[in-house]
């Protein structure tokens, strides 16, 4: 009985302390999606999304290894610099922006790659359906100097295949690739 009890009162700050994650809350102010898709196999077209918000939470504070990390893009929030095109990927064509106003992605896996890289895998959502993907992280932490707060820069790029997604299904690859290059750069600050 006494040595369950002093093995009890060991553990307990051992798991508490393991237990407690490092949140991390994004700045939108330093915070960017982009993609690029090819148009008629010729040139690549970018645009962003406006409106993001994602969170980390991760076991260590200076590693990703085995982050939770959540993205969420309004949908609505589409910019090409081309109104008359985004209004057509807000469409039922493409987004379908008034049945489905976000695209979400919540990671499933994060592992270290070589230095400050990691694989990240997860599960994407757009146009309602959801898919797993893979994409790669690059992250770099450092003290912010105004505020002396501990920042970490992150870097994510992946390719998806819309079309898995249903999104602009109607457009086949002499229009549109199917592939679509994303790359979001973001600054989270510690909590």
């Amino acid at each position: 009985m006494n040595k369950n009890i002093i093995a009890a009162a060991i553990a307990a700050p051992l798991l508490a302390f393991t237990a407690a994650n490092t949140a991390w809350k994004l700045d939108n102010a330093h915070a960017k999606l982009r993609f690029s898709i090819t148009h008629l196999g010729i040139n690549d077209v970018e645009g962003s999304f406006n409106t993001i918000d994602a969170t980390i939470s991760a076991p260590n504070a200076n590693d990703l290894t085995g982050a939770a990390i959540t993205f969420t893009a309004d949908a609505k929030s589409i910019n090409t610099d081309n109104s008359m095109r985004d209004e057509h990927l807000r469409g039922a064509d493409f987004f379908d922006v008034a049945t489905h106003t976000a695209i979400t992605f919540k990671s499933t896996s994060v592992t270290k790659l070589d230095g400050d890289r990691y694989k990240v895998l997860g599960d994407l959502t757009m146009k309602g359906v959801t898919k797993p993907v893979e994409l790669t992280a690059t992250a770099r932490y450092g003290v912010h100097p105004m505020n002396q707060k501990n920042v970490v820069g992150v870097k994510v790029t992946g390719t998806i295949d819309r079309t898995q997604f249903g999104v602009g299904s109607g457009m086949g690859g002499a229009t549109l690739s199917d592939n679509v290059e994303i790359v979001g750069n973001a600054e989270f600050v510690q909590q």
